[in-house]
């Protein structure tokens, strides 16, 4: 063996930190997307926020309309590089200025000084434990008895059940006070008298019973009392025969009894949770204009973004002068072009889903076609991993309600004309099918597998199964009615 050079061929693919930075923008959610803005404006001086008052002749251009014929412009595979319809003229290395490139929009009348957060002005919502404790204070009770109630209200879960039993909760009590079982028995059905009804129920049957105790005496809240406190489960399983055996009553007082129960409320505790609203802000809206569907980027979700002027003057006055305010410049214009190029691309693509499943937008869930994301891919000259990027965690807002725009993709079931159908239109029409039948006898899997058949649509059993429980549909047996 002795030593000698090789010359050798290799292809690979390497990525500049410009392009890292591009894919990965593209796959950020809108709130992701404005943390890592954040957090890049914190680290890059030459870099801020477009505020309206503070344009300092800067130029700033406007998002792209709608966007042109699908097919009409190329895009390299890994991410976006098509360059940008308008006109650029960016800074040279030394600061010099001229016309650049902001993801921001014109469009927008939101005053940004306006810094109200609206969540202030929430109504505040009492917890069940505030609810209960002003109750008790006005409940004519001794120190010592009021201390118990409000020690058994603490054990409360957020559904207003006392899922301990009161064997395991007396030694957590100071022995001192000297309490016992009939103590806590006692402070337990305070507790149970207390509004709302149902509150403290040590299982859902004698919540139910609790809430049928304090209505006005009826035939049918003592039928309603005794299915829940003796029959809950047969009621459960719907089993309208047994009941009516074992109770001894008509159909129509069953039926009233059942709709009675329907009415209660088995938690009654979570009505004072306190509700974690999260909002989604779509990155397009789409539109009908005369007989098209078009798609507009949503200014709200674009951020505004700019080089700030006072550090590029510095940098212009030091000419030749190299450093961090240099390096930042580059980093600042990259991120600038590279949050463009994420909504155009997203504007492309989201294009192109509306214009495939136009019919879902003037039809409905029963009109959509089967789509996948490698047919958008060869429309619009992408790779499939770029539009996989694209439709995740980004949504659109339509007149039919906001949609993530992976909803619009789905697999497909072939039809017996030689076609497909896309499983969001199956799972359409079994709703349809579901919501339209005679609730005394609802149709079973097989049954709606023979009427989608009798439509051209071939669908086994187990996938209406499959189907059926993704739209959260009981089965057969528990949409049973009287």
């Amino acid at each position: 063996m002795k030593p000698s050079l090789q010359l050798k061929l290799s292809q690979h693919l390497a990525l500049t930190p410009q392009l890292q930075q591009s894919i990965k923008l593209l796959q950020l959610s809108t709130l992701e997307l404005n943390q890592e803005i954040e957090k890049i404006l914190l680290e890059n001086p030459m870099l801020e926020r477009d505020e309206p008052e503070g344009d300092m002749g800067s130029s700033r251009v406007e998002p792209p309309g709608p966007m042109a014929p699908a097919g009409s412009e190329s895009t390299q595979d890994s991410a976006p590089s098509r360059e940008n319809e308008h006109n650029e003229r960016e800074y040279d290395d030394n600061g010099e200025p001229g016309e650049w490139m902001s993801s921001g929009s014109g469009g927008s009348q939101r005053d940004d000084d306006d810094d109200t957060d609206f969540q202030e002005f929430q109504a505040a919502v009492p917890s069940l434990r505030d609810h209960l404790d002003a109750q008790i204070a006005l409940t004519p009770l001794s120190d010592r008895d009021r201390a118990l109630v409000r020690f058994l209200v603490e054990a409360l879960d957020d559904d207003g059940y006392l899922s301990q039993s009161l064997d395991d909760l007396l030694p957590l009590l100071p022995p001192e006070l000297d309490f016992d079982l009939d103590d806590l028995n006692i402070a337990l059905r305070q507790i149970q008298s207390l509004d709302p009804a149902g509150i403290g129920a040590r299982d859902v049957s004698q919540c139910l019973a609790l809430q049928l105790q304090a209505l006005p005496g009826s035939e049918t809240r003592d039928l309603a009392i005794a299915i829940v406190s003796e029959h809950l489960e047969l009621l459960a399983a719907r089993d309208f025969l047994k009941l009516k055996r074992n109770l001894r009553c008509t159909d129509d007082a069953l039926r009233e009894a059942h709709g009675l129960i329907l009415s209660l409320n088995p938690r009654p505790g979570a009505q004072f949770s306190q509700a974690d609203t999260r909002y989604v802000v779509p990155d397009v809206v789409v539109r009908k204009v005369r007989s098209s569907w078009v798609v507009n980027l949503n200014p709200d979700a674009m951020p505004r973004l700019r080089i700030n002027q006072l550090y590029a003057q510095i940098l212009r006055d030091n000419r030749g002068a190299s450093g961090s305010l240099s390096s930042h410049l580059q980093e600042a214009r990259w991120l600038i072009k590279n949050v463009q190029q994420r909504f155009d691309t997203i504007q492309r693509v989201s294009q192109a889903i509306v214009d495939r499943q136009r019919q879902f937008f003037d039809y409905g869930d029963v009109a959509m076609r089967p789509l996948t994301l490698r047919e958008i891919a060869e429309q619009l000259d992408l790779h499939e991993s770029t539009v996989s990027r694209v439709t995740t965690q980004k949504y659109m807002a339509t007149p039919r309600g906001i949609f993530e725009f992976k909803y619009f993709f789905g697999s497909h079931v072939a039809t017996d004309t030689g076609g497909a159908a896309s499983s969001t239109a199956i799972r359409a029409l079994i709703r349809q099918l579901v919501g339209a039948e005679d609730k005394k006898k609802p149709l079973s899997d097989a049954k709606i597998a023979e009427l989608l058949g009798q439509q051209g649509i071939v669908v086994a059993r187990r996938t209406i199964a499959k189907y059926r429980e993704s739209l959260d549909i009981p089965p057969v047996s528990l949409r049973k009615t009287i």
